[in-house]
């Protein structure tokens, strides 16, 4: 066995034979068992798929679904001429595009790559946690989709007239949520293009097939959403308010063509409200329309702090049970201090006017930002939100450029589907000092 381990390809027959269990998820689970304790090294080429199955006398798409599996896990690489080799022996699916970002050493003297908020523009806590400790059922196991008083203060900002309601740990929580419960693996899904690097992560993990749909300044090209609903994918993800990457929102009359395009389907419709309340768009959702299958996602953290860690996720009755029902392998509920705290928040005047400020604020810094490139010839259109898009002729020469002078960007390729290349610049913390030295090195990394 031994001079058969030294060769970086692994022959068919010696890996058939060490091979008990010849389901697709016994080749998935003993192949990733041999990884783990060393006995197929990282760097080994696996048998080809054909060659393995015929040694195993089982279908070759038995064995692809194994490297499927193994694949999202991010344990193995590669497919079709170039072969599947061992990439790593850590078995836990993980968000690989995320955890690229930070990390960017101490010489960086501008992050931008996390879109966050402004810390000295969340509220004051004190008072609000002071009030979560009324909340009802306090300490009680019965679990509770969510909290009579935050149900009372969301629902008349809520852009629809919703079936049921539910309370999340965050908003990517509730997204994720949302997706293990109604998306089966391998799933094919329609996600505008850029979108959130952690949506994406979210569908890897599912082995998703990902279709993009192209936007503008007023969000998904009806002709090209037309496109991706022509190959019948089981959702559709949409950001409906201000979108993360590029400020942009759907408008009235955008909003008329993408329902009735959607009407003449089945697919699910779930809408990722990121950025609440801190958008200067108002709430909207086609769950006005086509209520059964919209699911939507509303996230706090942003306006209100994201160690409150809470969304609300509205649907028809029939799927947030769904969702619940899932929810119950893990917590079950989200904690009723918390709810109780932030529905005091939400009814608190003095936090509305603050969160009215931190708008304000936002829109400056970016607009300070936009305008600085303008005059050196670079024109960013003024939109909404904590961060700007920038295209560029190279990502690689952009990073490397800005992180030469100290400034950490996302790359475009975490959040992209489709061809392109751009950077996303946070602008949620800019200091007024900096920002001419930015726009400077922008300038240069465009080449």
């Amino acid at each position: 066995m031994s001079e058969s381990l030294r060769v970086k390809t692994l022959d068919a027959e010696w890996f058939a034979g060490h091979l008990q269990d010849r389901s697709m998820r016994g080749i998935a689970l003993e192949t990733a068992s041999m990884i783990r304790s060393g006995i197929i090294e990282i760097g080994t080429h696996l048998p080809a798929v054909r060659e393995l199955a015929q040694a195993l006398g089982v279908s070759p798409a038995t064995v692809s679904a194994a490297w499927g599996q193994l694949r999202r896990q991010k344990v193995i690489a590669g497919r079709g001429r170039n072969g599947v080799w061992v990439c790593g022996d850590t078995l836990s699916p993980r968000p690989a595009r995320f955890e690229k970002i930070g990390n960017f050493g101490d010489h960086i003297i501008a992050d931008l790559a996390l879109s966050s908020p402004d810390p000295a523009l969340l509220p004051d806590l004190r008072a609000a946690l002071q009030a979560g400790v009324s909340a009802e059922n306090l300490n009680s196991y019965q679990r509770e989709a969510i909290a009579p008083a935050l149900l009372a203060a969301v629902k008349p900002s809520w852009p629809y007239e919703a079936g049921a309601f539910m309370a999340a740990d965050g908003g990517f929580d509730g997204m994720n949520l949302t997706l293990q419960t109604l998306l089966m693996q391998g799933s094919v899904v329609a996600i505008e293009d850029p979108t959130a690097t952690r949506l994406l992560d979210m569908l890897d993990n599912l082995g998703a097939q990902v279709l993009p749909v192209k936007c503008d300044e007023f969000g998904p090209i009806p002709e090209s959403l037309q496109m991706a609903l022509a190959k019948k994918p089981s959702a559709f993800i949409y950001q409906p308010r201000t979108h993360s990457h590029c400020g942009h929102a759907l408008n009235a009359e955008r909003y008329a063509v993408l329902a009735e395009i959607l009407s003449t389907s089945n697919t699910l419709i779930i809408e990722d409200d990121g950025i609440g309340q801190l958008s200067r768009e108002k709430p909207i959702s086609m769950g006005s329309v086509l209520p059964l299958r919209t699911i939507h996602v509303r996230s706090y953290s942003k306006a209100y702090g994201p160690d409150l860690r809470l969304a609300v996720i509205s649907s028809s009755e029939d799927l947030i049970k769904q969702i619940k029902s899932f929810r119950n392998f893990g917590a079950g509920w989200s904690s009723r201090i918390l709810q109780q705290a932030l529905a005091y928040l939400i009814n608190d005047e003095k936090t509305q006017q603050g969160i009215e400020h931190a708008r304000q604020v936002y829109a400056q810094r970016r607009k300070a930002m936009s305008d600085a490139l303008k005059i050196r010839g670079v024109t960013i259109p003024h939109r909404d939100g904590l961060s700007m898009l920038i295209p560029v002729p190279s990502e690689q020469f952009a990073l490397v450029t800005l992180a030469a002078r100290g400034i950490a960007v996302l790359p475009g390729e975490r959040s992209r589907v489709g061809p392109g290349q751009f950077i996303r610049i946070s602008t949620s913390q800019l200091k007024t000092e900096q920002i001419d030295v930015i726009a400077d090195a922008i300038v240069l990394a465009l080449g």
